[in-house]
Formats: C-alpha cells, sequence, structure tokens
C-alpha cells in the first residue's frame, strides 16, 4: 500500500536520492527536484511505501504547458526497483489527473529515449487505461538538438481522453 500526495521541497532529498537509483533517468539537480516539490507540486506526485516506514517509492514531476494548458508534460517517473511491477508510476500520473486543478487537462506529453523501453511500456498502458490514442514522434533528435551526446527523445502524446479513470 502506497500513500499518494502532492510533494513538499522538504521531499527534495529524498526525490533526489531515488532518480539517482533509477538509470537511465537524467539526475537533474537538487535544486531542480526542489523547485518541482514546490512550484509544480499541483501537477506532481510521490508515493510513499506504508509497509515500508514511509520509504520514497515513486515519483512522478510534470507540469502543464504554459500555452496549452489542457496538455500535462510528464517529465520524470522514478519508481524505486523493489516496488516495480505494482503499476505504481501510473498510478502517481492518475494522482494527479483526479485532482480537482487539473481538471481541465486532456493530453499527455511526455519524451522517452528508444533505451527506456519500461517507461514506453507504461505510457502505452496508461493510453489504454484512459482509452486514449497514443502518437509518437521524435522530439529532440540526437545530432540536431543534443549535439550527438544523448540518445534522441520521442515526443509521446496521449490524448485527447475524457477524464482520467478513478484510482
Amino acid at each position: 500500500m502506497f500513500d499518494i500526495r502532492e510533494p513538499k521541497p522538504a521531499d527534495g532529498p529524498a526525490v533526489t536520492a531515488l532518480i539517482r537509483g533509477c538509470p537511465p533517468l537524467d539526475e537533474n539537480s537538487r535544486y531542480c527536484h526542489l523547485l518541482q516539490c514546490g512550484h509544480f507540486a499541483d501537477t506532481s506526485a510521490l508515493a510513499l511505501s506504508i509497509a515500508v516506514n514511509g520509504c520514497l517509492a515513486g515519483w512522478v514531476s510534470g507540469y502543464r504547458l504554459p500555452r496549452k494548458p489542457n496538455v500535462l508534460f510528464i517529465w520524470q517517473v522514478a519508481v524505486a526497483s523493489r516496488f516495480r511491477g505494482q503499476r505504481l508510476g501510473q498510478r502517481l500520473i492518475l494522482h494527479i489527473l483526479s485532482r480537482p486543478r487539473n481538471s481541465g487537462v486532456d493530453t499527455i506529453h511526455t519524451s522517452v529515449t528508444l533505451a527506456n523501453r519500461a517507461s514506453a511500456r507504461m505510457f502505452r498502458h496508461l493510453a489504454d487505461e484512459l482509452c486514449a490514442p497514443l502518437e509518437e514522434r521524435v522530439l529532440f533528435d540526437r545530432h540536431t538538438h543534443l549535439a550527438g551526446d544523448q540518445d534522441s527523445e520521442f515526443l509521446l502524446t496521449i490524448g485527447p481522453f475524457a477524464s482520467a479513470p478513478t484510482q
């Protein structure tokens, strides 16, 4: 069982530690995680394991696109290895969508690399649960945008969807 809630800035260090343990995710900076936990709390969520003394089990960060507030961009999904296989990432996203402040969201965007098969699979399952189409296209090309240093990022678009199912 999990306690799923909005993050607070005090959660930032635990989020940083969780992401470090979830390759191939970009680690970002501690400051970035503090901002996500504070400024983007409405569109982020974390899961604490009730069975394991409130251990941080999962994290999702996101934000609504400034020029398209109906679109929720999911920045990162991180689930500690011992809690994988329980649909926790998907449950965190559905929790975000269920909040009254996010009632206008009808589309999800996220980006994934080809190497991150688990994330791509989770988003395909989420699209199925939302009864929404999923489209994929190159967002940032390895050579054009990333100076050949990183793999290409593919934009996944889920939606439009009517509303998030209850968890």
